[in-house]
């Protein structure tokens, strides 16, 4: 009997002592003291630690718009396409915030633009961050690309009133006409959210509405 406790106390004395390194980079994070988070890395911390939602310390630098650790854990070779339990990438998440010195820095690692599910261009344009989706079709970021339901990068800038994200999309080729399976075009969203200039905007580069493409589409009788 002796001997199983001491077993499972020698399986549980490391667990334990990694939750209190966890601990202590949570509050290094939190505190910003950059010093003391690198620290625990260079005293054995893993560089692709997990919290509970699965964001990676990296994508938490991100969020907290830490630069210095943010450039250590690169160095250090820290995962970068590593999915939290949303789907999302450090890259989403630098495209969602608008942050362009952490995206330009995950792509330049090797970061995924065109990830499935969300693509890094639709969180960027969700947000109206021009910059940021410019850079990413520079890179290569699919312009056309849809979420799991079909929306692309247009419907959700056309959707919440980011005209110069629309501008730029369809500078880039942007379909005017993709329809999602909840059947909305861009054209439909802007005119919901009454963007009444972006919808006109849309009609120009020969966008139409979802009920207008289906008139079209149907064989005349």
């Amino acid at each position: 009997m002796n001997k199983i406790l001491s077993l499972l106390f020698a399986l549980l004395v490391p667990f334990a002592a990694w939750g209190g390194i966890y601990e202590d980079m949570e509050e290094a994070l939190i505190s910003a003291d950059t010093s003391w988070a690198i620290q625990l890395i260079n005293r054995g911390m893993d560089v692709n630690s997990v919290d509970a939602a699965g964001n990676t310390l990296l994508m938490q630098t991100v969020n907290r718009d830490n630069k210095e650790f943010f450039d250590f854990l690169l160095k250090r070779r820290a995962r970068i396409n590593t999915r939290n339990r949303n789907g999302e990438t450090a890259l989403s998440l630098a495209a969602y915030r608008g942050k362009l010195y952490f995206v330009q820095r995950l792509v330049e690692s090797g970061a995924d633009v065109n990830l499935y599910g969300w693509p890094p261009l639709i969180y960027a344009a969700f947000n109206g961050h021009t910059a940021v989706a410019e850079y990413l079709l520079t890179k290569g970021a699919e312009v056309n690309a849809t979420t799991e339901n079909g929306s692309t990068a247009l419907l959700f800038a056309a959707r919440f009133g980011h005209i110069e994200v629309v501008e730029l999309l369809l500078r880039h080729k942007a379909d005017p006409n993709v329809v999602n399976e909840r059947g909305a075009s861009a054209i439909d969203w802007a005119l919901k959210t009454d963007n009444t200039d972006i919808a006109e905007l849309l009609h120009k580069a020969g966008g139409r509405a979802a009920s207008e493409l289906s008139a079209a589409r149907s064989p005349s009788r």
